[in-house]
């Protein structure tokens, strides 16, 4: 592994650059490209639930990882190398495919891909696990989360320029070129034996019988929901209400991510500096009017402050459960105990992604948002458990 602190910070940043730029497509684009293509929320929701099977069967690659050393590489670069050039090919297969005609093998391509960056996503934080301080821990989690977020910043007006002015190919083929910016650093890194005490050990599972563990769980599941839930729908509710151009739902998907990148800073700071109680707290009730004022936008300069505020919201909320997640994993399983519970969130995501598609088909956008933040009220008896808890 690399001694560097700064390079080690800059591989795990890139490598969730590399996930932030397909989620600047599955937020921005995804559910215009279907309504374009003559497809309906519902559509879209549950293509995208479909999609994001792999990171809830991510679990099984992260018991994969823990247990086999690939090719004498270690435990986790090769897997790394692997999901990438998954994802590579899958971003140039994706342009040769008509939605309408051939939907279920634009299905299985998504679900290629996702199960590439599931691969990925999964080993990245395994290595995380093993290599960084439970110091550094929070700083690491505020890296990641601020790197995937820059990922949906850079790539958010650039695809919805391209998609306006060259077509959907070009898209793709910008996400398959931004894919390789990671390989050079994955190449260099030289794993170290693992110390006795990080061994896979299958008695660790036994950590998921405890009630802190679950708690967590459950909040996640939620907090994902929502938060993915009301974000998948706020291009829909734009185009519908204001009728933007997909250039401008790239735009306002950048300040969002923007929004993001603080928010992961944030609330990772939060987190420690206010402790698991007021973090956990401060972060609920700013999910709660962010999702509130989405449904009560006037008008697109309105919009701008509004949607900047909820990509606060929504990277507080991840970088905080990122790093209580590190906080409950056991080393001897890091990278299957925490698939699990990135599994769990992603299971949340799929959920959110499928209900609010079909909510939004079937009630005005509005009426949705108020539902999504009032949901947030089913986390609170879950957090007296979180907050009192300790390793």
């Amino acid at each position: 592994m690399y001694s560097s602190k700064a390079m080690r910070y800059l591989m795990f940043g890139l490598l969730y650059f590399t996930q932030g730029i397909i989620l600047s497509y599955f937020t921005s684009l995804n559910a215009l490209y279907f309504l374009s293509n003559g497809l309906t929320m519902t559509d879209a929701g549950i293509f995208a639930a479909i999609a994001l099977l792999p990171f809830v069967i991510k679990i099984f690659l992260g018991m994969l990882s823990d247990r086999v050393n690939l090719f004498g590489m270690g435990h986790r670069k090769p897997y790394i190398l692997i999901g990438l050039l998954i994802q590579l090919v899958c971003l140039l297969i994706v342009p040769g495919i008509n939605l309408r005609t051939q939907y279920w093998g634009f299905v299985f391509i998504a679900f290629m891909l996702q199960m590439g960056m599931a691969l990925y996503d999964t080993t990245t934080d395994g290595l995380a696990l093993d290599t960084t301080p439970e110091a550094e821990q929070g700083t690491l989690q505020g890296v990641m989360v601020g790197g995937r977020a820059f990922g949906v910043v850079v790539t958010a007006s650039l695809l919805g320029l391209l998609a306006d002015a060259a077509g959907w190919p070009w898209v793709f083929y910008a996400l398959a070129i931004l894919t390789l910016l990671a390989f050079p650093l994955v190449l260099g890194v030289r794993e170290t034996h693992r110390p006795a005490g990080q061994s896979f050990n299958w008695k660790a599972f036994r950590a998921f019988k405890s009630w802190p563990i679950a708690a967590l769980s459950i909040a996640g599941l939620l907090m994902f929901f929502i938060i993915n839930g009301a974000n998948q729908i706020v291009n829909p509710f734009l185009q519908e209400t204001f009728s933007i151009s997909l250039s401008q739902a790239g735009f306002y998907t950048t300040i969002w991510g923007v929004g993001v990148v603080i928010g992961g800073v944030t609330g990772g700071w939060l987190l420690s500096r206010l402790g698991r109680k007021k973090g956990l707290l401060t972060s609920l009730v700013f999910s709660i009017a962010a999702v509130i004022a989405l449904s009560l936008i006037p008008s697109r300069t309105a919009a701008w402050p509004i949607i900047f505020a909820f990509g606060l919201s929504f990277g507080a909320y991840q970088a905080q459960y990122f790093a209580l997640a590190m906080a409950f994993t056991e080393k001897s399983i890091a990278a299957s105990m925490y698939s699990i519970l990135m599994a769990v969130s992603n299971i949340g995501i799929a959920a959110g992604l499928s209900v609010s598609g079909i909510l939004a088909d079937a009630l005005p956008f509005r009426t949705v948002f108020l539902l999504l933040a009032g949901m947030n009220l089913l986390i609170l008896p879950f957090l007296p458990t979180i907050w009192r808890s300790r390793r």
